[in-house]
């Protein structure tokens, strides 16, 4: 299975036993929209609710923490997922929250995953069905493992700014990369890592919100003067749009990219941290 299926793949293999479709929508507060409601409203058949937005480590101070292993292993065992499951997920956000979820399930060993181009937007302006019914799927086995390889604490993020062995590329727009917007979390200094790219994770879409293909993605970092072949760190404002940067450039085979969880919620708001202003 593609890492990036189409609306027309996923109706087609609807029903089959080992596809599994998991609803991760979650929006910015300022969105004022219930991803759980919009689900109940309507979703995908067959599709189950992920709600990503408590799949965090709830003792970490910091917003969207990625969970221990244990806490991610036991929701998707109760939402029926295993270990050989084909897994789609998609999304109805403007923050493209579905490449959060794929970051996950990829982080915690699922080896067959994707995204749906276009999210829940694209299959309903096909008029393709959606339902209300909540499938009942037998509890799953899923085998979740610890892997911080492709990980970056604030530590690492520190330690980099010596040694520049890995190009540092934020996802947020460039009002907030620049310093110029306010950050939306309060107690968070406004700007950027010293020295940090910014490619605004927007810039990677078609306007239908499909992802652009090879050669657009590769023309959005060659703007952005990201260089592929250069180790990669990839942050955001929460650690979620910089996901969408992690799913793309994975797309056109770059896959020394590594996350930066606590991002920007986390290093501006420590006093200690260097900060930047201004275009990248």
């Amino acid at each position: 299975m593609d890492s990036l299926i189409s609306t027309q793949w996923l109706a087609s293999e609807l029903g089959a036993a080992d596809i599994k479709v998991l609803d991760a929508s979650w929006h910015l507060p300022d969105a004022e929209r219930d991803p759980a409601r919009d689900y109940a409203e309507g979703h995908i058949p067959g599709a189950v609710y992920l709600d990503l937005g408590s799949l965090v480590d709830k003792a970490s101070p910091i917003d969207n923490t990625l969970p221990p292993a244990s806490q991610f292993a036991a929701r998707m065992e109760e939402l029926g997922i295993s270990d050989t499951d084909r897994i789609v997920v998609y999304d109805d956000s403007a923050v493209k929250s579905a490449a959060r979820a794929w970051f996950m399930l990829k982080l915690f060993g699922a080896r067959k995953v994707a995204i749906l181009d276009g999210g829940l937007a694209k299959w309903k302006a096909e008029g393709r069905p959606l339902t209300t019914e909540v499938p009942s799927h037998p509890k799953g086995r899923f085998s979740a493992k610890e892997d911080s390889t492709g990980l970056r604490s604030m530590e690492q993020v520190l330690a980099n700014l010596d040694t520049g062995s890995e190009q540092v590329v934020d996802a947020r727009g460039p009002g907030r990369f620049a310093g110029t917007d306010p950050e939306p979390r309060p107690g968070v200094t406004p700007g950027h890592i010293p020295g940090s790219l910014n490619l605004p994770y927007a810039k990677l879409f078609n306007p239908d919100g499909t992802y652009k293909d090879d050669a657009g993605i590769r023309a959005a970092l060659a703007e952005a003067g990201v260089d592929p072949a250069q180790p990669t760190i990839v942050s955001c404002g929460s650690g979620v749009t910089a996901c969408v940067l992690a799913f793309a450039m994975e797309r056109i085979g770059k896959h020394d990219v590594a996350h930066y969880d606590g991002s920007w919620g986390e290093w501006g708001a420590n006093p200690s941290t260097p900060k930047a202003t201004g275009p990248a």
